[in-house]
């Protein structure tokens, strides 16, 4: 009898996706498992059960995760879920364990064989299992999608025999992988684009969108690289240069979207409050670092805050699940990907092979222990969450600058130095 791979409806009220699609339903059936999939679990992402059946699958219920030698979900497993799962079962999620120690310790008790797909390594041969890009590249259009929808007015210029509809202007803080989908669907829309990375290689990607990059690009600015991609912490003056152009950029922006994470620490912040008060009436500011602190002051997880100065800032959410149809089409596509890896194809059945590297990076427990390196102690060490970094590595902050001083309500607090390593935006 071949083994079994089960597909749970996600528990969290806020999580529409899920971890399967009838595509790679069929391609597991293929590698000869079982594929049975939670009754309900694909309707947040308009997937019916009998689009799971159609393509090989069988419907069943919570309790079928006890037959499971598989599960594959999008968040990590609750403790109650945990209880319904046989010890040596392998879980393969996002597991966000990153300040949730007692999550992680939960999951080695349990005997699970627990597997973090953000872990996943950014090699050549991992592309395709990738899941931060599959799910922060659909978190930069939807960025875009929300503003729109907030800001009261068109984005492209229009021109009419009334008159002329000016552009609208958008600043995307950070270039990642969701910050250039951020660019590109903003210039799709018509708006008049400009973004910020302290990265200089970026520059000629945010160029080739069709872009102005923002950056005092002295000297140091362009050794401010390390050969493995992170970003060096800038010099005082450095920073101070760079506050007074940002603060007085975000001024003359309708839309700014903020999209700096850092792994394992809460979001950068890079918009103060003086420069929410500096923005115009009916501008709009979102923030997709907000599940992990915000990279804007004021910002509030899951809702739209309109300041005193009529400035909107939207705190969704999960924004990749905003588009849940087809977040869960490429989430499903990164998981089978691994998961064909640990598979013998001889035998058709689960072989992991802990000396893979792919294996080694997303492995977070195995054997009843905590097996990845920086959580080997967080059954008996519970780490403590580090504070926020303040912007002065991504984008100073600006109460130095006059201009901004004369809208702000009160003195924002002096910026803190950041971490010398830095990791760039998701």
């Amino acid at each position: 009898m071949g083994q079994t791979v089960f597909i749970p409806r996600e528990l969290g009220a806020n999580e529409p996706r899920v971890a399967a699609s009838p595509e790679t339903v069929k391609r597991l059936a293929g590698l000869g498992f079982e594929v049975i999939v939670e009754k309900g679990a694909g309707f947040g992402s308009r997937i019916t059960d009998q689009d799971f059946t159609a393509a090989g699958g069988t419907i069943g219920t919570a309790g079928d995760a006890k037959k499971a030698d598989v599960v594959l979900k999008v968040r990590r497993p609750t403790d109650a879920e945990l209880k319904g799962y046989k010890p040596g079962t392998a879980v393969i999620a996002i597991m966000d364990p990153y300040g949730n120690d007692a999550a992680v310790a939960a999951m080695a008790k349990a005997g699970i064989t627990a597997f973090s797909m953000e872990f996943m390594p950014r090699i050549t041969r991992a592309q395709v299992m990738d899941v931060l890009s599959s799910q922060a590249n659909l978190a930069g259009y939807q960025a875009v999608i929300d503003a729109a929808a907030e800001y009261d007015r068109a984005l492209p210029m229009m021109m009419t025999a009334a008159g002329t509809v000016p552009a609208a202007k958008a600043f995307i803080m950070g270039v990642g992988v969701a910050g250039l989908q951020a660019i590109a669907t903003a210039r799709r829309l018509g708006a008049v684009v400009t973004a910020t990375d302290v990265r200089p290689a970026v520059k000629e990607q945010v160029q080739s969108l069709g872009a102005k990059f923002l950056a005092v690009e002295d000297e140091e600015f362009k050794a401010a690289e390390t050969a493995g991609g992170y970003a060096k912490e800038m010099s005082k003056e450095y920073q101070a240069k760079q506050a007074t152009l940002t603060a007085e950029h975000i001024a003359k922006q309708d839309i700014v979207i903020t999209t700096a994470l850092i792994p394992g620490r809460p979001a950068p912040k890079l918009v103060s409050a003086a420069m929410v008060a500096s923005m115009k009436p009916g501008s709009v500011i979102v923030d997709l670092a907000v599940e992990r602190g915000g990279n804007v002051e004021g910002a509030v997880p899951g809702k739209v805050v309109t300041t005193e100065n009529g400035v909107k800032i939207v705190g969704h959410l999960n924004v990749p699940g905003r588009v849940a149809a087809s977040a869960s089409l490429l989430y499903a596509k990164n998981l089978y990907a691994f998961l064909e890896t640990m598979v013998d194809k001889a035998t058709k059945e689960l072989a992991i092979k802990r000396d893979d590297e792919l294996v080694k990076a997303t492995m977070l427990t195995d054997a009843g222990k905590v097996v990845h390196p920086n959580f080997a102690k967080a059954a008996e060490q519970p780490r403590t969450e580090p504070a926020a970094i303040q912007a002065t590595t991504m984008v100073a902050d600006a109460s130095a600058n006059p201009a901004v001083k004369k809208t702000a309500a009160k003195k924002p607090a002096a910026a803190k130095s950041a971490s010398s390593k830095s990791k760039g935006t998701a």
